[in-house]
């Protein structure tokens, strides 16, 4: 089973690049281009210099000791949360700017939830001197204020989206746009698996270095280069996907990614996709799909700005597909809770999205003698109100 893209840009029947015809040139450029960039040697150099040097990779895969005892079993935590700019986000931004770069871009725009992406592509704007632009909802604008200040600080445009739930899916709607109106001079930096080929398999790329590391990392620690489960949160999914990908042709190792199960999963106020969602076309792509019975998006919930996404990238629908990897839904009550217990428990407050992932060890019910790795996505700072708020309130 090919669990990787294939040469038509799509991983079983999902994937693809449905565009209008204005982005033909666009898409074309970088799909023609991606490979052969990334593949070549001044590329990798440069690359793997900013990841360790700049970015701070490899992170660390801690044992999580008070965790492991709790639920009895081996608990590693995947320290992404310890990149610059605290997330998974800049291994991805870092290696588009240097293609956006080797394509003679000047010009960079961006889509953001949570605002970790969106602070990851005005950091690597502001390190290579490139004009950044960053669409976010006013939803999320409000509900993520830090991440706002820091991409202004960083020299960044943020512009709001007003359409729709004024979230992630609008501001993605409005980047699109701005991108055909932009073809000759502007990169559109994707900051997960999904969007038209080649966005979903180049982020998934630069996301690898995490599962990389992972078995290197076991391997020096136990002596196996592989765990017996990975975790990890899903919106888009370019986290589990980092985290999934040298593991995939390995059937010893469980995939499970964690969806934002929101008031639960049948209250209206979800992100399943697995679950929700049917085959739909959305920002370029094919995939699961949250909609309605005649093809409107439904309005996807979340308690975490990261997650609220519609959809899934076309990777974690054909690992669903084809059961390789599970997919569950952990709901806001779940998520704040284990959010809450990682805090306490190991000193690390992980972010919202994050801790859908460790929310799943209560249920995962893993033996003694396993190893379960949580990829530890990003870090709390930016969602300590909303954290404050909701117990406050309880």
């Amino acid at each position: 089973m090919q669990y990787t893209v294939n040469q038509r840009g799509y991983y079983g029947k999902f994937g693809g690049a449905y565009i209008p015809e204005m982005l033909y040139p666009n898409v074309e450029e970088l799909e023609g281009n991606y490979l052969k960039i990334i593949n070549s040697q001044d590329f990798q150099q440069d690359f793997q210099q900013l990841l360790r040097d700049y970015v701070g990779r490899p992170t660390p895969l801690y044992f999580a000791k008070r965790l492991s005892e709790k639920y009895n079993t081996n608990v590693y935590l995947k320290r992404e949360d310890l990149n610059h700019t605290g997330a998974h986000k800049i291994n991805n931004t870092i290696g588009q700017i240097l293609v956006a770069k080797r394509l003679g871009k000047t010009r960079i725009i961006a889509e953001t939830g949570a605002g970790q992406h969106g602070v990851a592509t005005a950091t690597v704007c502001a390190l290579m001197g490139l004009q950044c632009i960053v669409y976010m909802g006013k939803v999320d604008i409000e509900r993520q204020k830090p991440n706002v200040e820091r991409m202004k600080m960083l020299g960044a445009e943020v512009r709001p989206a007003l359409s729709g739930s004024q979230t992630l899916k609008d501001a993605t709607n409005e980047a699109i746009r701005d991108w055909i109106n932009n073809p000759i001079d502007t990169h559109y930096i994707i900051g997960s698996v999904v969007g038209p080929h080649p966005y979903p398999d180049m982020v998934a790329r630069f996301q690898a270095v995490i599962s990389e590391e992972i078995k290197q990392q076991l391997l020096f620690k136990v002596g196996r280069d592989y765990p017996d489960y990975v975790l990890a949160c899903v919106g888009g999914g370019s986290n589990a996907a980092g985290a999934f990908y040298h593991f995939l042709d390995n059937p010893k190792v469980k995939l499970i990614g964690l969806e934002a199960g929101g008031k639960g999963v049948n209250s209206g106020h979800s992100a399943a996709t697995t679950i929700l969602g049917k085959t739909g076309i959305l920002h370029g792509s094919k995939s699961l799909l949250m909609q309605t019975e005649d093809g409107q998006v439904v309005e996807p919930y979340s308690i975490s700005a990261g997650l609220d996404y519609p959809g899934i990238g076309p990777i974690h629908a054909h690992l669903f597909d084809t059961q390789r990897a599970e997919f569950h839904p952990i709901t806001d009550e779940e998520a704040m809770q284990a959010g809450l217990l990682c805090s306490r428990l190991e000193g690390i407050i992980p972010a919202i999205e994050t801790a859908h992932a460790v929310a799943y060890l209560e249920k995962l019910k893993a033996k003694p003698n396993e190893i379960v790795v949580i990829n530890l996505s990003g870090r709390g700072d930016k969602d300590l109100q909303t954290y404050i708020k909701w117990f406050e309130e309880k």
